[in-house]
């Protein structure tokens, strides 16, 4: 038996119907809203994959929300949703032809949308974001240029001064749907062909974060060895200064020669930079068990104890 959910309400379930469950998680991330709400049979179902898989694998378009630098800030997923209020995977995804005029339109398929393509826009926290002219996302068109709604508002346009963690307004970015050689021209990572709908630009777990916390080509990217390299200052973490000794000391003969700290702190040459921080680890692991505890003093409320008057410290 196999048991799903949280602790406190774990179903057991049989290990048929499991494999019954993740075949449907499957076949839901495959087909999506295709079906119209009614499952596929068998027959279908197989038809449906020699039809759509091909065209999706061969003619998939990664979107990504980008700044000025060209920072991917925000990779576009399934879930993520447009300006019109759908998701990603409510708008036309599967291409079977790429169009050569750009930008590629990606239409929302909802009945009675609008929407011509589309849009990302941030939220600040789980609220809309509000435009210049102090009303929300609900309260302005979903086509282009996004006007107003609102009685007596004269805002013909959505720019909103909400600023993405990157340090750019939001109004400075641009939703960008791109082909796969476009992507790897600009120098960012593509993935593996997926058969999955909808998967916009998503290419691994890195893309479920923001851009300058990836250090993938499609966020701020990976520091060089430089800055691994670089000492340790007074303007570290306290866990990095605390281990920061001099980089040279005298040795018996009165020469300077690099402490053990800094040989230590050094790769070695081929050394992986997990092997590193596991050999650093393991050191100073080994020089907490060898070293000698420091006595601990008697508190000064101890009875014994005497302070003396005007000071912190105390006298016997």
């Amino acid at each position: 038996m196999a048991f799903r959910g949280a602790p406190e309400n774990r179903i057991p379930v049989d290990r048929n119907a499991a494999a019954g469950i993740d075949a449907y998680l499957e076949y839901s991330r495959i087909v999506g809203n295709d079906d119209n709400g009614i499952p596929f049979t068998p027959e279908e179902y197989e038809k449906y994959k020699r039809e759509v898989l091909p065209m999706r694998l061969k003619n998939r378009v990664y979107v990504s929300w980008v700044n000025p630098t060209g920072m991917d800030c925000v990779l576009i997923g399934p879930e993520t949703q447009c300006f019109c209020k759908h998701r990603y995977k409510q708008h036309q995804t599967d291409l079977k032809e790429l169009p050569k005029n750009r930008p590629i339109l990606l239409p929302c398929k909802e009945y009675g949308c609008p929407c011509a393509t589309f849009t990302y826009v941030p939220k600040n926290g789980s609220q809309s974001i509000r435009c210049g002219c102090k009303h929300t996302t609900d309260d302005h068109k979903v086509t282009r240029p996004f006007n107003c709604t609102k009685s007596g508002c004269k805002c013909t346009v959505f720019k909103s001064s909400y600023t993405c963690n990157c340090g750019e307004p939001c109004h400075a970015h641009y939703t960008l749907v791109e082909n796969k050689e476009e992507r790897e021209a600009r120098g960012h990572p593509v993935g593996q062909d997926v058969p999955y709908q909808a998967m916009g630009g998503i290419t691994g777990f890195s893309s479920l974060a923001d851009g300058y916390l990836r250090l993938d080509p499609s966020g701020r990217g990976r520091p060089d060895e430089s800055f691994f390299n670089q000492p340790i200052s007074s303007q570290d973490h306290p866990f990095l200064r605390q281990y920061a000794h001099a980089d040279v000391v005298k040795n018996s003969k009165g020469e300077l020669v690099p402490s053990k700290e800094a040989i230590s702190a050094q790769r070695k040459p081929g050394e992986s930079e997990l092997d590193y921080y596991e050999r650093r680890y393991q050191e100073r692991a080994k020089a907490e068990r060898t070293s000698k505890p420091k006595p601990i003093q008697s508190s000064p409320y101890d009875q014994d104890a005497k302070l003396a008057t005007g000071t912190r410290s105390y006298k016997k």
